[in-house]
């Protein structure tokens, strides 16, 4: 029999965890609720065709695809097998495939419900996604994104408000050293027109949004490779700047770029935003490395990233007013952010920011000493979790030491004793782990007693 394993780049959660991934998504989907998002949840597979032709060339290599049921090669076109032609080959064994994001099935979804939604349509997701990436250190091939957008508005306080998400957040979580980095990705394109170099616009942008993990240099080397001059390069580089969001960066930046339909959409948003952000914008950056090279964004990108763990990007997002127009739906805008739960757990975990306790799953343990007293017990922690206790009794009358390590091994804070004396007197010996503090208390008073202490 081989040795039991799980999938690179998958991972099991303990309970303890668990708890703490919930702490996180808990106050992820308060705050998404305050702004008044809505809850969605879509299939783990989709067809392949809605996933295709959406995330660039890169993206599309890195879903998953599930094989057709049965004999998935009877289909199959021998020529396009003994020729390795993956791309044709894909489209004859496999019709199907996991989730990349959250964000395309969200537009697949709208055009497929559009008579029964209300615009603006504000939702928020919290599911698992799959890319065939390669597994490192904050980066699975299974994880889970919090999604919240909103799409049917092109209004700029959909920036502001999610601007205010973030920064509500990570007020809740603790996390205070992080920046929240935007771009516009009209900046980008009027930047690449500046430098006469449209026509590598998708490329450029895949290349510049590499430039905190490779460097500049690295980054002048691959805009040179495919093609651009020198003299267009540093054109190309002279965006990758970051400045504090304010009136002078923007001057600044109009000042630098030419006349042209995207410079004044990428000023005219960001100014914009500016005003409706008046005096919040603590952390908030404008970034020109920033492109996020995901094909559908076509306004302002979001990216957040701590600055006390190298960890990349825990958040990120944008506008992207063409996407259901993939689908057959023209003239919805929208515009979304995605936190990753498990860098974010990373994060606050090498910070050490989860609150004590969080790992509690259990208030009190009853410990029966005989069959007498387990049967005692059972409507004591009815009436306890009636209360909105979190109640266990332990399953058979065991000894004493041993039923005491199971509590203390759950973190559980209270136990109520119950043996022959307890029993007769309709009391329990309640008893607290931590200070090992000990008293009897009528059975009735239990619930009372847990309240006060």
């Amino acid at each position: 029999m081989s040795k039991p394993s799980i999938p690179r780049g998958t991972r099991d959660f303990s309970p303890n965890v668990m708890a703490k991934r919930k702490y996180i998504i808990n106050i992820i989907e308060t705050v998404y609720k305050s702004f008044g998002f809505m809850p969605l949840e879509t299939p783990a597979m989709e067809n392949l065709t809605t996933l295709t032709g959406k995330y660039g060339d890169e993206g599309d290599q890195l879903v998953f695809k599930i094989l057709n049921s049965g004999d998935y090669l009877k289909e199959v076109n021998e020529a396009d097998f003994n020729i390795s032609n993956y791309k044709k080959l894909t489209s004859q064994i496999s019709e199907k495939g996991l989730r990349y994001d959250l964000t395309v099935p969200l537009a697949r979804y709208v055009v497929m419900n559009q008579n029964d939604v209300s615009f603006p349509f504000k939702r928020y997701q919290i599911q698992p996604v799959w890319r065939a990436d390669r597994p490192q250190k904050g980066r699975y091939r299974e994880f889970w994104q919090c999604d919240a957008d909103v799409l049917g508005t092109s209004s700029l306080l959909c920036e502001a408000d999610f601007i205010a998400i973030y920064q509500q957040v990570f007020e809740k979580l603790g996390l205070k050293e992080y920046e929240i980095r935007i771009n516009h990705r009209k900046l980008i394109e009027a930047v690449v027109e500046k430098a006469d170099a449209s026509e590598h616009f998708k490329t450029i942008t895949v290349i510049i949004d590499k430039a905190d993990k490779i460097g500049i240099d690295s980054v002048k080397k691959e805009l040179i490779t495919i093609g651009l001059s020198e003299n267009q390069s540093d054109i190309i580089l002279s965006l990758l700047n970051k400045h504090a969001l304010n009136q002078a960066a923007i001057n600044q930046l109009q000042a630098a770029l030419p006349d042209t339909e995207s410079a004044q959409k990428a000023i005219s948003d960001l100014n914009m935003l500016l005003n409706l952000l008046t005096n919040n914008a603590t952390n908030v950056y404008l970034d020109g490395s920033l492109a996020r090279g995901l094909d559908y964004y076509t306004g302002c990108i979001f990216e957040v990233v701590p600055t006390q763990v190298a960890i990349g990007s825990i958040s990120g997002g944008g506008r992207y007013d063409d996407l259901t127009g993939v689908f057959g739906l023209k003239g919805i805008s929208g515009i979304g952010i995605s936190f990753g739960i498990d860098r974010l757990y990373d994060v606050m975990e090498t910070l050490s920011l989860f609150p004590d306790g969080n790992n509690t799953f259990t208030d009190i343990l009853f410990c029966p000493m005989d069959e007498n007293a387990l049967v005692y017990c059972m409507p004591l922690a009815t009436a306890l979790r009636l209360e909105g206790y979190k109640v266990e009794v332990y399953p058979t009358a065991a000894k004493l030491k041993k039923q005491l390590d199971y509590a203390n091994s759950k973190h559980i804070l209270w136990a109520a004793i119950v043996g022959e004396t307890e029993l007769k007197d309709e009391k329990v010996a309640l008893k607290n782990l931590l200070s090992g503090e000990q008293l009897i208390v009528f059975k009735t008073e239990i619930g009372g007693y847990l309240k006060d202490n």
